[in-house]
């Protein structure tokens, strides 16, 4: 294997100096400075759960196993009972539960938000691409089917009607921009449309944002990072969130 890899990134560099070429080889199979190295050992510690006794900040929690240390800071974060959510940032491995960690909050504050006849987009979970904003419906429309969340919609518009459905995710442009649902999954290209086009103007009514959930953070870098930072802040002007003088 060493040799047949030796070559093939000899043959890529294809050097005609045989003496060159020559140095390439040492150089790869050089046994501490060569490519060639290890084996090595990745050992993965498990992520803590939170200790007995531990009491969730959320009125309302979906079915499931007790939550990591990590996840329970985010819920103490973004919980809006009896307060503000709070600005939060979650990057942990792969895993370890970053959607439950502001799913979760999102869910229990719509829930809450409903059934005190609250309508209106209360939450925007936005996507850079839309496979991972079906993804998110298929998820969000199991927990949308338990117990205790029978009132709380949500919708996902992005560039195409998608050919799947889901049985709690509205799918239907005209419907979604009629029923106004709780929770708006979509990508920040369609985000940026739904600001402009006349069309989907009703979709912003009484709309109270609690939550803007900017999934995939990193890839939101250079020129992108700019569109992104001010396509929220028209976000903010657009439904009564803005602050004069001061940053989103």
């Amino acid at each position: 294997m060493r040799r047949n890899l030796t070559q093939y990134l000899t043959t890529t560099f294809a050097l005609a100096d045989d003496q060159v070429r020559e140095g390439l080889e040492r150089f790869l199979n050089h046994e501490e400075q060569g490519i060639f190295r290890g084996p090595y050992l990745r050992i993965r510690t498990p992520f803590r759960k939170v200790p007995g006794g531990w009491r969730s900040p959320l009125e309302f929690m979906p079915d499931g196993p007790a939550p990591y240390v990590h996840q329970a800071k985010a819920f103490e974060r973004l919980s809006t009972l009896g307060k503000a959510a709070e600005p939060t940032l979650i990057t942990t491995g792969t895993g370890s539960g970053k959607t439950e960690s502001f799913l979760y909050p999102v869910l229990d504050h719509c829930r809450r938000e409903r059934k005190q006849g609250k309508a209106g987009v209360k939450a925007i979970l936005l996507y850079p691409m839309n496979a991972l904003a079906t993804d998110q419906a298929k998820r969000l429309s199991d927990y949308l089917s338990q117990a205790g969340l029978g009132d709380v919609t949500a919708g996902l518009y992005i560039g195409d009607t998608p050919d799947t459905e889901y049985p709690r995710v509205e799918t239907r442009r005209a419907t979604i921009r009629r029923e106004r649902p709780d929770i708006l999954i979509t990508n920040y290209k369609m985000l940026d449309l739904l600001l402009q086009r006349a069309d989907d103007l009703p979709l912003w009514k009484d709309a109270d944002l609690a939550y803007i959930v900017v999934d995939e953070f990193h890839t939101y870098d250079g020129a992108q990072g700019t569109d992104v930072a001010m396509l929220l802040r028209r976000l903010a002007a657009a439904t009564g969130h803005s602050r004069p003088g001061k940053p989103l």
